[in-house]
């Protein structure tokens, strides 16, 4: 189902959607990385110090705080991509968005740090619901012959959002403290909610036959499905990583809260200029899927090495590593996964996909928090490279039957 040239500002609140679930993850994510004091002991401690030290188990507490959001996400997007086949996406993404927004304000009114967990556990839930209904209906309403041009300009959007996460969320932080963040947040997804609700056309479910579990598990393994998902996977635990963490080491190199959002949301900017014309590239037929999946999975390895580069400049490297490494990898995965799933099914594959994600986004940060804990940060960020770097000789990746 395609929607004509006339109503492609029907679009816009699906990349709003995309933006929001950015900037809500991420905004908070970077201020947490950025806040020293409280979560990484006294200022002016060492991040690359001996194991076992206050800061270390302060890094732990990091990744375990980032690895809620996704942990919500990991268990309920399958689940609510399923739900979007059954009742329609459009229903389940305007639900999500305003369950964020419901969340996000408990916080607000609470007025207690303690009550962060529970509230970053409800925004994941929520946008475990929004977030794979955006994407099914980015599918459903744009032909196949522009899945790439449309996931990119989805992507860029997305992009958007962790861009302006750390800056926007530092300078946030900085006039107004925490719960003015989750103010912005409340007011975000709430307009969203409503503008969607006004321009987002109705797009039916399908008929579909019927589907056992043996049918879903064998139609999840295929390579179509796996190569694509593990390195979207990969990407977004190496943009995860990026985004909690080189706050961390901006701040060891001597960076100031919004220095360290800036450079963070480097990441983010090069990710989103990289995105649409990667995928108009693919549309184009200049390269398959599967080699430019690969490529991407190299830059992302190369950005998490440099991160081991002490400074500034280590820094700085890093996130322009990652982020066109992730801006490469997005786009095509969504777009492999597009093309070889029935449209009845995309909500469901576009959940587990999501589901997969998620994965990487937990599973990024408890690796490297992990790691550093035991070690050093530094050891944290060449673990996770060396786990990029080995994906493209998988035979999940090297073999998917992918354009």
């Amino acid at each position: 189902m395609s929607t004509p040239a006339a109503g492609r500002w029907q679009l816009w609140p699906l990349y709003a959607a995309g933006f929001t679930t950015a900037f809500g993850a991420h905004s908070v994510a970077a201020t947490l990385g950025a806040e020293g004091s409280d979560l990484f002991g006294p200022e002016g401690s060492d991040l690359f110090g001996p194991a076992g030290s206050e800061l270390h188990t302060s890094l732990l507490y990091l990744g375990l705080l980032l690895a809620l959001y996704d942990g919500a996400e990991v268990v309920l997007k399958p689940v609510f991509g399923t739900l979007a086949d059954r009742v329609g996406a459009r229903p389940v993404m305007i639900g999500g968005l305003v369950a964020f927004a419901v969340c996000s304000a408990l916080f607000v009114i609470a007025d207690d740090a303690g009550w962060l967990w529970l509230t970053r556990l409800g925004q994941g839930a929520a946008a475990s619901a929004f977030s794979p209904a955006a994407s099914a209906l980015v599918a459903r309403l744009n032909p196949s012959v522009s899945h790439g041009r449309a996931f990119g300009s989805y992507g860029f959007y997305k992009s958007l959002g962790y861009t302006l996460g750390p800056l926007l969320g530092g300078v946030i932080v900085w006039i107004g403290g925490l719960p003015a963040l989750f103010v912005v947040l409340t007011a975000l997804a709430a307009a969203v909610a409503v503008w969607a609700a006004a321009a987002v056309p109705s797009v039916p479910p399908l008929p579909k036959s019927r589907q056992t579990v043996v049918d879903l598990a064998r139609r999840l393994a295929d390579r179509t499905f796996l190569g694509p998902t593990a390195a979207l996977a990969a990407a977004t635990a190496a943009l995860s990583v990026g985004v909690g963490f080189l706050p961390v080491s901006g701040a060891a190199a001597g960076l100031g809260p919004v220095a360290t959002g800036a450079a963070v949301s480097v990441l983010a900017l090069t990710a989103a200029v990289v995105q649409p014309r990667i995928g108009r590239a693919f549309d184009a037929g200049r390269f398959s899927a599967t080699a430019g999946m690969t490529v991407g999975l190299v830059i992302t390895a190369v950005g998490l090495a440099l991160a081991t580069v002490p400074g500034p400049a280590g820094v700085l490297l890093a996130a322009v590593g990652i982020g066109v490494g992730t801006g490469v990898i997005t786009p095509l995965g969504f777009a492999a996964l597009a093309s070889s799933t029935p449209p009845e099914r995309m909500g469901q594959t576009m959940g587990a996909a999501e589901l997969g994600r998620e994965l990487g986004d937990a599973g990024g940060p408890l690796l490297v928090a992990g790691v550093a804990a035991a070690a050093t940060l530094t050891a944290g960020y060449a673990a996770l490279a060396v786990v990029v770097a080995l994906l493209p000789a998988t035979p999940q990746l090297r073999r998917t039957r992918v354009p």
